[in-house]
């Protein structure tokens, strides 16, 4: 067999594929052994019709489509490993000689993954929020846990941010009293923003007695008002920042080294932070130097990966696709736009990527592999073998091999790219990846635990009974 590939236009590949009569010998005796076994003639078992017989009953030509059917994708997937193409699609296949008799030529038309173009990489620069948190951050966190000690004293001012009121709620539709809008002693932070829409302005510099309705446009079962009787402001008094209720709060005996723990806390979780922004800055940055546009075929079959890991994430907590797009307030068409946006963004990623493995000579190992491989089936609980057999099905050990590369690709790009704080001045790099403090770690009693770094926040809703 002769192979040859001629570039085409559009990222394809012309590939051309010769087999002599003396290799397509071979090919025919292996489907007329099949069909032996297959083909159902009166008076003979199954593998036992003599192969004159089963030549003379189906014909030369219907002899010649079966070998052809069957052999044509072996010869294929021959050439495109010996070419090395890297193909994203199936093939269109010609047969331009053979289909008769004589040797076999034919013609695929296939879809390869570009190679794009990174100018530059070698000089990338990327801007990272500094891990070190600041004094007044510091402070701010601490004064988060003052608060979960703080007591209520009631007030006879305006209300403001951070006050607690209790407030008796009634939704009114027309005339009608609205039930599942109504409550009575219902206490709310102003501030917090969570009751109605609008709600929190019109609080805020009302005084016990005051009485202000808000439109509820989007309130179950259609628009209402709802009107809010102030009947308690209380503001929050903090107990004061000192040894003894250092000692009381937490497990430091001093304020001091309450501090401490807060800001090693805060310093843990910000490296984390800076460690995951670095890597995802690099990766936009070198995004960024490729110009190409992204072959279709890859963005919708990375866009149909999406949506199908999204299916599959809703599934397992037991919501349906319609119910996420009427959760988000968006349509199919907008979800499918949403999808391809970003799957045009990781295909631009992963081409970006795979150039400059290409460019730096970046490999896997097959020890690697194997590695990887084991962790995958320890964090799956199952035996490496079985991993292993279920990855090989497919493409999917490339893949795999692919990703790894990508992987490697990435941490040479954090090592090299010159890294910048918000005002341009250089950082250690070694401090955006010494982030050994897990986030757990980083979100204990003292420290932060939520996305923004600071603790939950109180609980809102609750009736004074």
């Amino acid at each position: 067999m002769r192979s040859s590939a001629e570039v085409l236009e559009g990222n394809r590949v012309k590939l051309t594929v010769e087999v002599d009569e003396e290799e397509l010998s071979s090919a025919v005796d292996e489907t007329l052994r099949r069909l032996q076994r297959e083909v159902n003639v009166p008076g003979f078992r199954p593998g036992k019709v003599p192969r004159r017989l089963l030549e003379l009953r189906l014909g030369g030509k219907a002899i010649r489509e079966e070998v052809i059917r069957h052999a044509v994708p072996d010869y294929y997937a021959q050439a495109v490993e010996e070419t090395a193409l890297d193909i994203i699609a199936t093939p269109k296949i010609d047969i331009t000689s053979g289909e008769e008799d004589g040797p076999l030529a034919f013609d695929a038309i296939v879809e390869v993954r570009p190679k794009v173009a990174i100018p530059g990489y070698e000089g990338l620069q990327v801007t990272v929020s500094p891990p070190e948190p600041a004094d007044r951050e510091v402070e701010a966190q601490l004064d988060r846990l003052r608060e979960q000690f703080a007591e209520l004293s009631e007030v006879e001012r305006p209300a403001r941010d951070g006050d607690v009121v209790t407030l008796d709620v009634t939704g009114m539709r027309g005339d009608e009293v609205v039930e599942e809008l109504s409550a009575s002693d219902y206490v709310y932070e102003i501030g917090t923003n969570r009751l109605l829409e609008g709600a929190d302005a019109k609080l805020r510099a009302a005084k016990a007695g005051d009485i202000v309705e808000v439109d509820a446009q989007e309130a179950p079962g259609g628009p209402a008002k709802v009107r809010l009787l102030v009947k308690l402001v209380r503001e929050k008094v903090l107990p004061e920042a000192t040894d003894e209720w250092a000692s009381d709060a937490s497990e430091f005996d001093t304020i001091a080294a309450l501090r401490d723990d807060i800001r090693g806390r805060l310093t843990a979780y910000r490296r984390l932070q800076a460690s995951l922004e670095l890597r995802e800055k690099v990766v936009e940055a070198l995004s960024a130097l490729v110009v190409d546009e992204m072959p279709e075929t890859l963005v919708n079959e990375e866009a149909d990966r999406l949506q199908h890991g999204l299916v599959h994430r809703l599934a397992d907590g037991n919501v349906a696709l319609e119910e996420y797009m009427a959760m988000r307030g968006i349509s199919a068409e907008e979800l499918v736009a949403e999808l391809r946006e970003q799957a045009a963004t990781q295909v631009r990623a992963d081409l970006a990527l795979r150039a400059l493995a290409d460019s730096e000579k970046i490999e896997v190992s097959d020890d690697e592999l194997t590695s990887e491989i084991a962790r995958v089936a320890k964090e799956s609980n199952r035996s490496t073998r079985e991993m292993a057999r279920q990855i090989a099905e497919g493409p999917g050990l490339e893949r795999l091999r692919s990703e790894l590369r990508n992987s490697k690709a990435v941490t040479w790009l954090i090592e090299h790219v010159d890294v910048v704080d918000e005002q341009g001045n250089p950082m250690d790099r070694a401090l955006l990846l010494e982030h050994e403090g897990s986030s757990e770690e980083a979100g204990g009693s003292s420290g932060p635990a939520a996305e923004d770094g600071s603790p939950d926040a109180p609980v809102e809703g609750e009736e004074e009974g």
